[in-house]
């Protein structure tokens, strides 16, 4: 675990607990799409422009520490997922999955959860895995072909990185269902995007969970497009009210408010240790990379589309309500902008210094007992590999 990610762990673990309080200034929005419909309604706590909003049934009471806590998780994170782009295109890595625009909706969804909870994410939840304890440098490895996930998952109850759309919210429930069969007073939550959501792995997940009341939360970072198809190409109605047919409720949230995404899960998990059962979150965001580095955005997407999301940065919006509430001066944001570039150096550095693996790793703990067909393909393996040091010696 590295020194900025147990620093930052500390500082929002004391987060307060959800509040539900009635308010006169509601921040469930409601508006009103090109074609006259009402769109659906948004959960949110802070615009925008940095206005701290209040809402009925969600909110929360942060300190200024905390919420200097939220910020720096999200500009670390942000830091070290340009660094990690940045290796990929100098070839240090074969792949990267940028989180570019979603950081709120990672940073504020992992805040809210309790070091015994379990996360189940795909392979773009590195702000989840920052606030998880996970070294940032564990999560390269893959990306280079050096391990299959360089971290135990028992160690920080985050599970390996699942390139399988949409598999891992099954294991989740499996998990879920497990601990409540033990009785543990824990939450399990699934991580995946609104593409995974039309994947027959998730709907027969909220079949299981919504059965068997298990105690997860789907959290769903819907960044609008699913690789090159967008949400509207994917489905008739709002994601969040997919789960009414199975039977628990759905909300949708801001995910470019890490205030609001903080409070809205954390009264879904606080639902689930309730034994209420599973709850849906729709964060509401913007991709604002490429789907991954192989990815050419420019191909599907339109430059104004993203313009407007950058408006909605999740980052500049709290830095705006830090700065007038007068919670942060400019020797923190100095501050952070220094340890940010000391965390960059080091990833470049670590990931330079990676050893390769040995080419016969593959062949280990296939099965647990061994197996003549694994030994034999081992032996063919190793004798197709010294042969290319045969014909360097020739």
């Amino acid at each position: 675990m590295t020194v900025e990610s147990t620093a930052a762990r500390k500082t929002t673990r004391r987060s307060s607990g959800t509040k539900r309080t009635a308010s006169a200034s509601t921040s469930t929005t409601k508006k009103t799409s090109a074609r006259g419909a009402a769109e659906p309604e948004l959960v949110q706590l802070l615009t925008p422009e940095g206005e701290r909003v209040q809402h009925p049934d969600y909110d929360i009471d942060l300190s200024a520490e905390e919420l200097r806590g939220l910020y720096r998780d999200m500009v670390l994170t942000r830091r070290f997922d340009a660094e990690a782009t940045s290796l990929q295109r100098q070839g240090e890595l074969g792949l990267w999955a940028s989180l570019l625009g979603q950081e709120a909706a990672q940073i504020g969804s992992g805040r809210a959860l309790r070091d015994d909870d379990y996360v189940f994410p795909t392979y773009r939840e590195h702000g989840v895995a920052w606030v998880r304890g996970v070294d940032p440098t564990n999560l390269l490895g893959m990306f280079r072909g050096v391990n299959h996930g360089g971290w135990d998952p028992n160690s920080n109850n985050f599970h390996l990185y699942t390139i399988v759309i949409g598999s891992q919210t099954l294991h989740a429930t499996g998990y879920a269902m497990g601990i409540a069969k033990d009785g543990a007073d824990s939450a399990v939550i699934a991580y995946f995007g609104d593409g995974a959501s039309s994947q027959g792995d998730v709907n027969e997940a909220f079949t299981f969970s919504a059965v068997y009341n298990a105690p997860v939360v789907f959290f769903c970072q819907n960044n609008q497009w699913a690789i090159s198809e967008p949400t509207e190409k994917q489905t008739r109605v709002p994601l969040y009210q997919r789960a009414r047919g199975f039977g628990f409720p759905g909300v949708r949230v801001d995910g470019n408010d890490v205030l609001a995404c903080l409070a809205v899960t954390k009264s879904a998990l606080e639902r689930a240790r309730r034994g209420e059962g599973p709850t849906l979150v729709e964060a509401f965001t913007y991709r604002m990379g490429a789907h991954t580095t192989s990815d050419d955005p420019t191909k599907y997407r339109r430059d104004e589309e993203r313009e407007a999301w950058e408006a909605k940065d999740p980052i500049l919006r709290l830095k705006a309500y830090l700065e007038r509430e007068g919670h942060a001066d400019e020797a923190f944001f100095e501050e952070l902008e220094a340890e940010s570039e000391t965390l960059g150096k080091r990833v470049r550095e670590a990931v330079r210094s990676m050893p390769d693996p040995d080419h016969t790793a593959m062949f280990e703990h296939v099965y647990a007992d061994g197996h003549t067909l694994v030994d034999e393909e081992r032996a063919q393996f190793t004798a197709y590999q010294a042969s290319f040091a045969d014909d360097e010696v020739k």
